[in-house]
């Protein structure tokens, strides 16, 4: 191989390597982002045992400084759905404490769509057609029938509180989902569980009190009662009605 040969490689090897990096970037700084987070403990503040020690310290401040304590707690909200922190039905239950169950659950709605919307673009990005070009024609076919009916879809993913909001996040990232469609079916699809967990929020006062003189703790999961989750698996069965009559018009 001569010089020249050399020479003309080297851009084309250089160009290949800047794409990966614009390509991956992104989800790297989630990444990154998730691991500074845990490493820094700000997890801990993502619990009910810190809203009953801090309730005073915090509706206080809210009181006082209402416009600032909403841009503050929205933009708190998009950067933990943005760098995946599993904490979404928690923050959804701040916000219905500190701002009652109508504001709490209007800023959770659109700050939970824009930091699902930030991992979408970026996991697209990085994944762009991965599952088409390593999986065999059964899953190919598959994506396309997700694809074709990714409103109905994401909507039932979204109403049925089955997976996690971050990986629900993600995986769509692997089809050719439009971003119009992926945003509407996540604003659309999380507005019952956010104002059920932010009216559950609105009346968790009295009960961290209660717990605080029994000397007991309150955990997320003391709040979500079956016949909440029933109600959204029941919601998550009346979205999926479309896409399965669709499929069985269509003999598939």
């Amino acid at each position: 191989m001569t010089d020249e040969t050399i020479d003309m490689a080297q851009p084309g090897e250089a160009a290949k390597s800047t794409s990966a990096f614009r390509r991956f970037a992104p989800l790297a700084v989630i990444v990154a982002g998730l691991a500074f987070a845990y490493a820094m403990g700000w997890h801990r503040y993502f619990s009910l045992s810190f809203l009953a020690d801090s309730r005073e310290m915090l509706l206080g401040f809210v009181s006082a400084n209402y416009a600032l304590s909403v841009a503050g707690f929205a933009a708190a909200y998009v950067l933990a759905v943005a760098f995946s922190v599993p904490a979404a039905s928690i923050l959804t239950i701040f916000s219905g404490f500190l701002f009652g169950w109508l504001v709490g659950g209007i800023i959770v709605a659109f700050s939970a769509t824009a930091g699902a919307t930030i991992v979408f673009l970026a996991a697209r990005s990085a994944f762009g057609d991965f599952l088409r070009d390593k999986v065999g024609a059964r899953v190919r076919r598959l994506a396309e029938g997700f694809e074709e009916d990714a409103f109905s879809y994401l909507l039932v993913l979204r109403l049925a509180p089955v997976f996690p909001f971050f990986v629900i996040n993600i995986a769509p990232a692997l089809f050719h989902v439009p971003l119009r469609i992926y945003v509407a079916a996540t604003f659309l699809g999380i507005l019952p569980g956010t104002f059920a967990y932010a009216w559950l929020g609105e009346g968790l006062d009295s009960v961290l009190v209660a717990a605080r003189e029994a000397g007991t703790e309150v955990s997320a999961s003391d709040l979500v009662t079956p016949q909440i989750t029933f109600a959204f698996l029941a919601l998550a069965a009346v979205a999926a009605i479309p896409p399965v009559l669709k499929r069985f018009r269509s003999g598939r």
